[in-house]
């Protein structure tokens, strides 16, 4: 029960990752509210976990939050944990990117995921706990993977500069990386059908020295250790599961 009496807030947390680590929050006592855009997930959600609280929101658009943020400052008063997941994915060679797949994708991966962080910042105090969904993509270098690359290689600057700047006050900010992991959003890929899907995911196994996808829930045990008081030393660091990809 590492999250008793700990109030947490899941930034795409209806599906994949953030489901598995919302379910985690709330079997180890948190009293979780979670976001995500697809009513029908959320709805899922709701019912499948006791006590927890969905809300409609695009991180793409930073005042969607807002009636989140303000009902978790009206039953709780502050948030111990957070944990910005939502994110979207997106290959395509250099010279078909266009302006608007650029903003598309930076839009909700780094700067959705920032101010979604400096919203919640008006809820969390000493103790509390940042955890950001990064990528393994974001420190490789793959043909067709600029765009998202390049937002989840933003987004890791951010983690380790809101570190440094939150150290101060009690606040530990960290990142998890995962690799080629099991869950909706392979499929949602833009400019891919589902052939190219499934391309994707042989060549994926076939690059992991485990030679398999990970799982969500292996991404979630991640996500909660460093939002635990287990890992209480622990700031700026981006943590890789990810099979052995970048580490062999």
């Amino acid at each position: 029960m590492r999250f008793s009496n700990k109030v947490a807030l899941v930034v795409g947390g209806n599906s994949g990752i953030g489901l598995a680590a919302t379910q985690g929050l709330a079997r180890e006592g948190a009293s979780p509210f979670v976001t995500g855009r697809d009513p029908a997930t959320l709805a899922q959600v709701e019912r499948s976990i006791p006590g927890i609280r969905a809300f409609r929101a695009d991180i793409a658009d930073p005042a969607s939050l807002d009636p989140v943020i303000d009902a978790i400052r009206a039953a709780h008063g502050r948030i111990d944990v957070l944990l910005v997941n939502a994110g979207i994915g997106a290959f395509a060679p250099a010279r078909e990117v266009t302006p608007a797949l650029w903003d598309e994708v930076h839009g909700v991966n780094l700067r959705g995921a920032f101010f979604a962080v400096q919203k919640a910042l008006a809820l969390i105090g000493k103790g509390g706990s940042i955890v950001l969904t990064g990528s393994i993509g974001g420190v490789l270098g793959l043909p067709g993977n600029v765009v998202y690359a390049s937002a989840k290689a933003g987004l890791r600057a951010v983690a380790r500069n809101l570190a440094a700047e939150l150290v101060g006050e009690g606040i530990r900010v960290n990142m998890v990386s995962p690799g080629p992991t099991e869950t909706p959003i392979i499929n949602r890929n833009a400019g891919m059908d589902a052939s190219a899907v499934d391309g994707l995911r042989r060549q994926m196994i076939a690059a992991v020295p485990m030679k398999r996808m990970g799982e969500a829930e292996e991404v979630a045990r991640a996500m909660l250790f460093l939002a635990s008081p287990e890992a209480s030393f622990i700031t700026g660091v981006d943590l890789f599961v990810d099979g052995g990809c970048v580490e062999l």
